[in-house]
């Protein structure tokens, strides 16, 4: 089973290779990588030359945004399966695409989400947040709750089907893809135990108060958006389910 794997990146040059890294050491075959770099002028086109023999495909070009970036990595994407891991995050261990591939080749999910380590921005070692998900419930939606788009492995013919990013949303795409996917469509969705990325904190969706607020609202667009309908609180639940994952980390 060919995975294709996205990484986004842009003047990514400090942290790059740790993610290229966690891509090369996978212990599973047929992997596609793509790298979606946004015109970096730091130096990380360069990095990213050291590892083109494993790359699939390598863009350097302006984009609109990081979900513009990730739609071109999903126009490229040939593999049966597609994860995304972004410049400064890893795929947490080795045997992670093996691992997945097997769960895809039971036949009864499209999508596959496991656990996922948040860690600090500076040493990808030191674990803020443990993201533990649990078994799959669709109404969890309701309360705020999302897969870890980084921890969630889908197959490649739900986003034929059911689209792509929407790029009118500046924070919350990741959000509205999921909620489409498997809330308005219905897609299997089935739960692993298994810690499947590390991803640095201090994405878009929280670089500060006023984008944790427009993520939250767009999180409440979403639902608009795909004719479906939920309590405007959901702006606030969000927020709350964060919390406990700080303890979860302690």
């Amino acid at each position: 089973m060919k995975i294709s794997v996205i990484t986004v990146c842009f003047n990514a040059a400090e942290h790059i290779d740790e993610t290229l890294r966690s891509v090369v050491m996978q212990d599973h075959g047929p992997v596609e990588h793509i790298v979606i770099d946004g015109g970096s002028t730091d130096g990380t086109q360069e990095r990213i030359g050291r590892y083109r023999e494993v790359i699939a495909h390598f863009v350097t070009e302006p984009d609109k945004g990081v979900y513009d970036a990730m739609n071109k990595g999903l126009r490229l994407a040939t593999g049966e399966v597609i994860a995304f891991v972004n410049a400064g995050d890893m795929i947490a261990h080795r045997s992670c695409l093996s691992e997945m591939a097997a769960e895809f080749a039971k036949g009864d999910a499209d999508a596959i989400y496991g656990d996922a380590y948040m860690v600090d921005p500076k040493d990808i070692r030191k674990v803020k947040r443990f993201w533990k998900g649990g078994v799959y419930k669709r109404e969890a939606f309701r309360s705020g709750w999302m897969p870890p788009h980084l921890g969630t492995y889908i197959r490649k013919e739900v986003y034929d089907r059911f689209g792509h990013f929407r790029d009118d949303l500046r924070v919350s795409a990741d959000y509205e893809l999921m909620f489409r996917f498997m809330y308005k469509h219905r897609i299997r969705v089935r739960y692993v135990p298994n810690v499947l990325v590390r991803f640095r904190l201090g994405g878009v969706s929280n670089r500060s108060l006023a984008h944790v607020w427009r993520a939250n609202v767009e999180v409440y667009k979403a639902w608009g958006m795909n004719g479906e309908r939920v309590s405007p609180l959901i702006v606030l639940a969000k927020p709350l389910r964060k919390l406990a994952q700080y303890f979860r980390a302690r």
